[in-house]
């Protein structure tokens, strides 16, 4: 009873410290560092896992741990690497997910080595003891040993790849969205009818402080008119229509009168009234205090109405600010743009500016795992000491990796920044898996400890990963079916080439045929 429950404890240690890791580097934990963070740290359960499953009686679980430690280690090492390329892709969510995933992996390590052995029973029953386990094991290894096969195969899944017609990458942010196409077209139908503004287009106007920007929108605002008068869009929007430039302000005031003149001008107007002389004195004094008033501010705004419509379209970045035009009705593109750019602004298409920094990201991103990559291959290679073992390690990630990819881009589906972090993941544990093949080495009994240690944890992570899979969030059911194809895929090859051929499988063999037949020789 105390597996199940102490095994909890390295991913509960792994979210803690993931999230504490966030607090403390950065401002506030972002929504995507939550939602995917605690879905990628699903492998640390992987680390309990593969303790429970070596131990058993006549060892202690500090001496299982121990002889565990490398390989856990190089695994959560090399992981950690892969992550770290989120810390330079420029994206302040993937940031904040690599420091959150890089934290959890590294406490669900330490909880792994130095608190799970502290707290389970040291005569646990020992999977290498079971039949069927056994028995599945000897068929296993009658499966032939692949070899050209898998080239074949990776030529195939590479040219699937490179020559599949279509886009590659997605860029449009608006395919991730999990509301429905006839949803979507009757927002727009909406908008349309109630006048809201363009969600596409918006004129930029940067200048060097707000008043700056005011004036250059103030100065924009006529051309505008004339295109809603040739029927280039039916309206628009912008902060001076309700802040208008202190000049603007100050011309404002120099047209009011003089209280004197103002005075006299009302005391000849109702001369002959019926109105008592005194009755526009507030009037008098209104008019002479907004003429000597100071010019309204955006700070002036808060607390009011207007605060949230000059809050939405005026940005002050303290070294400069930016003013923004919304557009309603845009029929003329091209008549606005020439406009805008005639009075020093922009019109800004935030769709293509959307999937132009996607595909910047994206750059750095690969440029990153290119680098992690070569990281990756030291740190095996550092622990391993071996080519013929580390080939035999990284061989399985490798092809699963170009045969996910091979699989998504058969079936027409374009790649986004989720599928790239769902690969790392499903990479992840397939190094995992060829770790503890080639740790097993070749003793059977060991052998039979990996693999049940494996099919647990490849069952586990298949079954919620499958779960995301049949999801109709597209982000999630590009990570759930990208690592749960990925674990399928990991599992058959690290069995096939990771694993090490047992050298008491044909003595086991003789042994059996000698004692089918009465034979007594020990040495047979």
């Amino acid at each position: 009873w105390k597996m199940p429950l102490f095994g909890v404890l390295p991913l509960a240690s792994a979210g803690l410290a993931g999230l504490g890791a966030v607090a403390l580097l950065f401002e506030g934990v972002h929504g995507i560092t939550v939602a995917f963070g605690f879905t990628l740290i699903g492998v640390v359960q992987d680390y309990p896992i593969h303790f429970f499953s070596h131990q058993r009686s006549g060892i202690s679980p500090w001496q299982n741990v121990r002889a565990l430690w490398p390989t856990l280690a190089t695994g959560v090492i090399a992981t950690c690497i892969a992550y770290l390329t989120f810390l330079f892709s420029g994206v302040d969510g993937l940031r904040q997910l690599a420091v959150f995933t890089i934290a959890a992996l590294a406490a669900a390590a330490l909880c792994t080595r130095y608190l799970l052995p502290a707290l389970i029973d040291p005569d646990a029953r020992d999977p290498a003891d079971s039949r069927w386990l056994a028995e599945c094991w000897s068929w296993i290894e009658r499966l032939p040993r692949p070899r050209w096969s898998l080239l074949v195969l990776a030529v195939v899944a590479f040219a699937v790849v490179a020559l599949r017609p279509g886009a590659f990458w997605q860029n449009d942010l608006s395919k991730l969205t999990p509301v429905p196409a006839a949803a979507l077209a009757r927002d727009a139908q909406l908008r349309s009818e109630l006048g809201a503004p363009d969600v596409r287009y918006v004129i930029a106007v940067q200048g060097a402080d707000v008043d700056a920007v005011l004036q250059m929108s103030e100065r924009l605002q006529p051309e505008l008119e004339a295109l809603v008068d040739r029927d280039a869009l039916d309206g628009y929007d912008l902060a001076a229509r309700y802040l208008p430039s202190e000049s603007r302000q100050r011309s404002r005031q120099q047209r009011l009168p003089a209280l004197d003149d103002l005075r006299n001008a009302l005391d000849a107007a109702t001369a002959d009234s019926a109105f008592r002389a005194d009755v526009f004195a507030p009037f008098l004094a209104d008019v002479e205090q907004a003429r000597k008033a100071e010019p309204l501010r955006m700070r002036d705004l808060a607390g009011t109405p207007f605060a949230a419509a000059v809050g939405g379209l005026l940005l002050d970045g303290g070294d400069h600010a930016t003013a923004l035009v919304s557009l309603t009705g845009l029929t003329d593109v091209d008549a606005v743009a020439q406009v805008a750019q005639a009075h020093g602004a922009r019109l800004m298409d935030l769709k293509q500016a959307s999937e132009s920094l996607v595909a910047e990201y994206r750059v750095r991103v690969l440029l990153a795992l290119a680098v992690s990559a070569l990281l990756l291959l030291a740190t095996v290679w550092i622990a391993l000491r071996s080519p013929h073992r580390v080939w035999r390690v990284l061989l399985p990630m490798a092809l699963t990796t170009l045969l996910i990819l091979a699989v998504l881009r058969g079936l027409g589906i374009e790649l986004t920044l989720f599928h790239l972090i769902s690969l790392i993941l499903a990479a992840g544990l397939g190094l995992d898996y060829a770790l503890f093949f080639e740790h097993a080495g070749d003793d059977r009994r060991d052998q039979l400890r990996t693999l049940h240690a494996v099919i647990v944890c490849s069952l586990m992570t298949l079954l919620v990963f499958s779960l995301l899979a049949l999801s109709t969030i597209p982000v999630l059911r590009a990570i759930g079916s990208t690592v749960a194809w990925g674990v399928l895929c990991n599992f058959v090859l690290a069995l096939l080439v990771a694993r090490h051929p047992s050298p008491d499988a044909s003595g086991g063999h003789l042994a059996q045929a000698a004692r089918a037949t009465g034979a007594t020789d020990t040495r047979a």
